[in-house]
């Protein structure tokens, strides 16, 4: 029988990314590894091992170019042997690694006694709008596990004070038979960690990393806004076993200005004049980021128009540009007039040929104009 795509093996589309083709291999392996087919299900044993094969050729870069290209006729299985399914250079443990702890509900053992990277942290950071535009350079107090000073990650007491775990060799797994296959798991002696410590660091207790409180100074640059998330290298948690510091993303969150409001980089504000004012025309000051600026109010301005004021907005967060400040009318129409200012109003209506009065007339008479 002719062999099935490797794509179609494991349900994926021949643009999959590797995690997409791993999640597709774990699900099928959940489904059909022996140990959940006690019974010896043969068709499901040839599934697995179906799909194991397109595993260890998908996941490996240089093997999915080549089959992408040439299909089957391009295969070089130096880790399948024809009889048994065994497997050569490249070891079922290997592949089967990324779902080990799917079966054992564990960390595989290389991932335990390697060094592992430290846990990267969050700090959320308030910031008032004119920080933002400027920017700023504040100190923030950050908690977090650090490297034990006292005995430099080890957790050990002193030098003598540990040893290779006698079980597992200090490897920190211990080999067993599974099915028809040779795995491995953490060793239950050192808890997959290769050594046995005798005598526990007191500062730590054991743990090779303590919490502490760091001071760290933050520069934030002019133009971020909510949500603009800054990346300060190795300033997270320290890692196991040697591994490196995680990092600590600060994410900027920015208040809101009683008279501004961004859009993009541009800056949108709101000002009242009077009706004389926008019927007249004036020269009027507004607020900006940076302090007052006069602006030119033309006769016959109207409510909800916009005037623009280049380069007065935000910078923008790369250094390219800096945007405008759009200023938006609002014409007041005054509530309380004293008799002067009515009369003169109304002369005003009478000279623009306005009814000064249009609620006087009744009902019945609006009624018969407009139906005539």
């Amino acid at each position: 029988m002719a062999k099935r795509d490797y794509y179609d093996v494991l349900g994926v589309h021949r643009n999959a990314s590797d995690i997409e083709i791993k999640k597709a291999y774990r699900r099928l392996a959940l489904k059909y590894h022996p140990d959940k087919n006690p019974d010896g299900d043969k068709r499901s044993e040839e599934r697995f091992k179906e799909a194991t094969e397109a595993y260890e050729i998908l996941r490996d870069t240089e093997k999915r170019t080549n089959y992408d290209r040439f299909g089957h006729a391009g295969e070089k299985f130096e880790g399948f042997r024809e009889a048994g399914f065994g497997f050569g250079t490249t070891g079922f443990g290997d592949v089967f690694e990324d779902i080990f702890s799917d079966f054992f509900g564990g960390t595989t053992s290389r991932q335990r006694t390697r060094p592992q990277r430290g846990a990267d942290l969050r700090y959320n950071l308030e910031i008032s709008f004119e920080e933002a535009a400027t920017g700023v350079e504040t100190k923030i107090r950050v908690p977090r596990m650090e490297k034990c000073a006292s005995c430099h990650g080890s957790g050990a007491k002193n030098a003598t004070a540990e040893s290779s775990c006698p079980t597992c060799g200090g490897s920190g797994y211990v080999k067993f038979q599974q099915g028809f296959f040779n795995i491995s798991k953490p060793c239950g002696h050192c808890k997959g960690e290769g050594r046995i410590i005798k005598d526990l660091c007191t500062a730590c207790n054991g743990a090779g990393r303590i919490k502490k409180e760091r001071t760290l100074t933050v520069k934030i640059p002019p133009g971020v806004e909510n949500g603009t998330r800054l990346k300060l290298s190795s300033e997270g948690e320290s890692g196991g076993r040697g591994g490196q510091p995680g990092d600590l993303f600060v994410i900027i969150s920015v208040k809101e200005h009683s008279i501004f409001r961004r859009e993009g980089n541009n800056v949108l504000c709101e000002i009242p004049i009077s009706f004389t004012q926008a019927a007249l025309g004036a020269d009027i000051e507004v607020p900006t980021l940076t302090g007052k600026a006069k602006m030119k109010i033309h006769a016959g301005t109207q409510t909800n128009q916009i005037f623009r004021l280049k380069g007065k907005g935000m910078p923008d967060i790369h250094g390219f540009n800096i945007g405008d400040e759009l200023v938006k009318i609002i014409v007041e129409t005054p509530a309380k007039l004293n008799t002067r200012q009515r009369e003169l109003l109304e002369e005003f209506a009478r000279i623009s040929g306005e009814d000064v009065n249009p609620m006087g007339k009744s009902f019945f008479e609006k009624a018969k104009n407009l139906f005539g």
